[in-house]
């Protein structure tokens, strides 16, 4: 027999963490929680996701509006924000990554209520609503980069329902900054 090893001190010896998984069209296709999380492809985008996430949206917007109510708009945003939660969740947990920038659901969940509250706009009012969006969750001033650090976890922990949160939080949140801008320029 051998003489055991001695166990080394766990800073030395750290878990194993799991490698980032690169989204790819099959990863996409492997669970209908990717299909959502990535904007149904768009989120693959290899420049830009989160853009061409908003610019999927906006097109959707455009396409799905003339044949949704008001009430039908408000349904489809409350759901679509509990299935993008889950989506949000199970992609990023799969992609071990706390909120990797394929996942535009949030984008898009988001975007449709800024376009939803300001329509009926012209073309410019909707380029002004796109171009503030985008400006408020890419840069991320103020209450988007508090929304943004409110649910982030620790690095290497696993990706909870939290950090899924997290995901559609901060995107939310520049919705709601990108209509206060709207609002006040109206006003003015």
């Amino acid at each position: 027999m051998t003489p055991a090893e001695p166990a080394l001190p766990s800073s030395l010896n750290p878990p194993l963490r799991p490698v980032p998984v690169k989204p790819s069209a099959r990863f996409m296709l492997r669970h209908p929680a990717h299909v959502i999380a990535l904007g149904f492809g768009s989120g693959l985008s290899p420049v830009a996701p989160g853009t061409v996430g908003t610019l999927w949206a906006w097109l959707a917007f455009l396409v799905m509006q003339p044949h949704l109510s008001d009430l039908h708009w408000a349904l489809l945003l409350v759901i679509g924000t509990l299935v993008g939660w889950w989506a949000s969740t199970v992609t990023a947990r799969d992609l071990h990554t706390a909120d990797p920038s394929a996942i535009v659901w949030d984008e898009v969940i988001a975007f449709w209520a800024v376009l939803w509250l300001v329509m009926p706009a012209g073309l410019w009012g909707q380029v002004g609503a796109f171009a503030l969006f985008r400006f408020f969750d890419a840069v991320k001033p103020g209450p988007v980069a508090w929304a943004d650090g409110l649910f982030k976890g620790k690095r290497g922990a696993p990706v909870g329902w939290g950090q899924g949160f997290g995901i559609l939080f901060d995107d939310l949140v520049a919705a709601l900054c990108t209509l206060l801008v709207i609002a006040l320029w109206r006003w003015v």
